[in-house]
């Protein structure tokens, strides 16, 4: 519900946040007034007056153009003081993104967040999850020889949160995990001893680091989402293939938290039972080609 301000305490409120503008930009009631072009007794009287009237909209736009404040926060409708354009600027971000999705300025937003829950949508199975073969067929057609520094920076992602406290959970759409198992789409040329050892991997991992790593799969038919990673309170960052886009800003933020436990109360298979699943859905594509079906 919104609080409408008494008249008199947003005109006391104005009269404190004006004079705490003025003392911060190092402006005197003087060239303030000049800036403005109005006289200084105008400014004078903003200034001193007890009562419950406020300087007109020109004289308190302009204000707070001279001395880079919002309109809002000066009339109290806004806690934050800098600009809208401040605001969006330091509120959402662009930055160009790496072909791998393990880069030093991805792993810094990561370190940024240690402590808080890591909340990740990966645009295909998670990097830091991959084995080195995984890697270096995913990868060196784009990376070329610095492939391998992508397979060490994966290593030392894995690592850290080994030893991060950091909980981290991962969201996939169960038909990449298909998709993957049966080797189809973007993985019909991953060899299949390749994806072989890679289940295993990833078996072995959401056993060995439950809970502090959890795995879900969704029905992307039901709920979809794009590759996003939320990072606590702090940022969420949304990729888009050749760019990150990070807000910082909390309606944001918890936007797209609260579309990540959606994702994971619709979970069709939750992180207990994602090993079993990897283990059971594999069996039978082995046994087809033991028996020649494949």
């Amino acid at each position: 519900m919104c609080t409408i301000t008494d008249k008199r305490e947003r005109a006391s409120l104005f009269r404190s946040r004006l004079l705490h503008a003025l003392t911060q930009t190092g402006l005197t009631q003087t060239s303030l007034a000049r800036a403005i072009g109005v006289d200084r007794s105008t400014l004078n009287q903003a200034l001193t007056n007890d009562g419950p009237r406020l300087p007109g909209a020109h004289v308190i736009a302009s204000a707070a153009e001279v001395m880079g404040v919002s309109t809002d926060w000066l009339l109290s409708l806004s806690d934050r003081p800098e600009s809208a354009q401040d605001l969006l600027a330091s509120s959402l971000g662009m930055t160009t993104a790496d072909r791998a999705m393990v880069d030093e300025q991805l792993f810094a937003l990561h370190l940024e967040a240690e402590g808080y829950k890591i909340r990740h949508v990966p645009a295909a199975l998670p990097d830091m999850l991959k084995t080195k073969d995984m890697l270096r067929w995913e990868y060196t057609p784009h990376l070329g020889r610095s492939v391998d520094q992508a397979i060490s920076a994966s290593a030392a992602r894995l690592d850290w949160m080994r030893s991060a406290h950091s909980d981290y959970e991962i969201a996939l759409p169960v038909h990449e995990v298909e998709s993957f198992l049966a080797g189809t789409g973007y993985y019909q040329d991953l060899p299949k001893p390749i994806r072989d050892a890679q289940v295993s991997t990833l078996i072995d991992l959401a056993d060995q680091l439950y809970p502090r790593l959890r795995i879900y799969l969704f029905d992307a038919r039901k709920l979809y989402a794009s590759p996003i990673t939320v990072f606590g309170p702090l940022l969420a960052v949304l990729y888009s293939g050749s760019h990150y886009l990070t807000f910082r800003d909390r309606e944001r933020i918890d936007t797209m938290s609260q579309h990540f436990d959606d994702l994971i109360r619709q979970a069709i298979f939750t992180a207990r039972d994602v090993p079993q699943y990897l283990a059971e859905r594999s069996a039978p594509l082995n046994a087809g080609v033991a028996g020649g079906r494949f």
